[in-house]
């Protein structure tokens, strides 16, 4: 699970300081506030990883990707091309990394990574790594490895430089060539194991980060229409698709996975868990999915708005249910370690389903299979004052710790946007929630009452 994020210089922020990062972290703000930004970098970082080009320092996407950022002068800050966009991650390991040191007889073990990295523009090349950096942690332990210029840091194109602390590198006989630029953001060179004798765990640190990144899936704000029929020939998704267009598919997928909502709560069938939360949402009274004929890859999905109504498929019903369906698939299909990103996933739906949410997530967080915690993350961007009021209620309840829930204001500054951390109390109160953020309720309801009385002063 990802703990820690920190970008600089990147579209709307200069810094957005440390944020600490939740099972459940939500962005709330004003439009062109940045939200949006925090979620974009991340995807960012993913599209980078998944990229075949393993020189690509960054890959701000194109048609095939779910953002396309444009080009470095639209990603640096203020398009200030003197400026180094700087990242800074941590995460937990879903299990202990270690690392044994084939000459001094010697190994570390850590069961959480953070990862920082530096990079710049080239006006003759893609923008490069300046500096990178990973510590592997563990009970007051630190390994720190870098890569870091050697030489006059003026120039990009200096060599590179091996460290590590206290761990001692130690060099193959021979020339002491120096080390050629990274590897996209944050790998290492492939000349490391040739120079050294043990740095062999380096493709390690750099293997770990890759697969945390590769472990966030993304659910953007508008989902497909919904279809009268859906064609499946069996193959497994990864996710609902970045629109919610594999939602149906991940859900004939995973007819044979089996979820509970908690600790010492039942195994439910995969279909059952997302009937329930529609029931729940108060959107449908059935929902089931089958196969238009024998032996066709043909599908249809019926559902009953009533207990006493016809089945129908999802096109007749309420648009509100098709926007809402991957929101609930994905939260319960994702792989155990999986973070979501998901952008207004309250768009389409009534308040009362907008509230239900929160304990939808609240679920998804806490649910587990196969006996085992599912390690669920949820980084949401919203603009639901429903769904906040729920979250509060659920935290003063005791039905979700404070320890486990994040949440962030977003505005607009004279150097671009502030992030500031809400305080939230034992009783679910946010102490410097910012005002009229949801509208003057109070100042509504006073001129409501004043024009009211105006209107009957001049009916007498």
């Amino acid at each position: 699970m990802l703990t820690e994020l920190r970008i600089r210089n990147f579209k709307n922020w200069s810094d957005t300081s440390e944020i600490r990062l939740a099972p459940i972290t939500v962005f709330f703000g004003s439009n062109s506030s940045g939200k949006s930004s925090l979620i974009q970098f991340l995807l960012m970082l993913r599209q980078t990883a998944e990229s075949p080009d393993r020189r690509r320092v960054l890959h701000p996407g194109d048609q095939n990707t779910p953002v396309e950022l444009g080009t470095f002068r639209d990603l640096v800050h203020g398009h200030d091309l003197t400026k180094e966009i700087a990242l800074s991650l941590a995460w937990t390991l879903p299990k202990p990394l270690s690392i044994v040191d084939p000459v001094a007889i010697e190994s570390f073990e850590g069961s959480s990574l953070s990862f920082e990295a530096s990079i710049a523009f080239d006006e003759k090349a893609p923008p490069r790594v300046r500096r990178l950096e990973y510590e592997l942690k563990k009970d007051g332990q630190v390994l720190t490895v870098s890569m870091v210029p050697f030489g006059t840091p003026a120039a990009l194109k200096q060599k590179f430089e091996l460290q590590a602390k206290p761990y001692r590198l130690v060099r193959n006989q021979g020339r002491a060539w120096k080390l050629p630029a990274p590897v996209r953001f944050y790998g290492f060179p492939d000349e490391v194991g040739a120079y050294y004798q043990n740095a062999g765990f380096t493709s390690d640190l750099a293997l770990s980060l890759e697969q945390q990144l590769r472990r966030i899936h993304y659910l953007g704000p508008l989902r497909t229409v919904p279809k009268r029929s859906y064609v499946w020939s069996g193959e497994v998704p990864d996710h609902v698709g970045w629109a919610g267009d594999r939602a149906v598919e991940a859900l004939l997928a995973a007819a044979d996975r089996k979820i509970s909502a908690g600790y010492k709560r039942p195994n439910t069938g995969f279909s059952i868990v997302i009937a329930r939360w529609l029931k729940q949402m108060g959107l449908l009274d059935s929902f089931e999915v089958r196969p238009i004929a024998k032996d066709r890859k043909e599908y249809e999905v019926l559902v009953r708005t009533g207990a006493t109504s016809a089945d129908v498929t999802l096109p007749d019903v309420g648009f509100g249910v098709s926007q809402v369906l991957p929101v609930i698939v994905q939260c319960f299909y994702a792989q155990p370690h999986t973070t979501i990103l998901l952008e207004q996933p309250e768009i389409h739906l009534h308040p009362s389903v907008q509230m239900t949410l929160a304990d939808l997530f609240i679920e998804a967080v806490q649910s587990r299979e196969g006996g085992q915690d599912r390690g669920i993350q949820l980084i949401v961007e919203s603009h639901s004052e429903h769904f906040l009021r729920r979250l509060q209620r659920r935290i003063a309840e005791g039905a979700v710790s404070r320890d486990d829930v994040a949440l962030y204001f977003c505005r607009r500054g004279a150097d671009g946007s502030i992030l500031e951390p809400l305080r939230v109390n034992l009783f679910g109160d946010i102490e410097n929630w910012p005002d009229d953020f949801f509208g003057d309720e109070m100042g509504e309801l006073t001129a409501r009452l004043n024009a009211a009385a105006d209107q009957q002063a001049l009916a007498n």
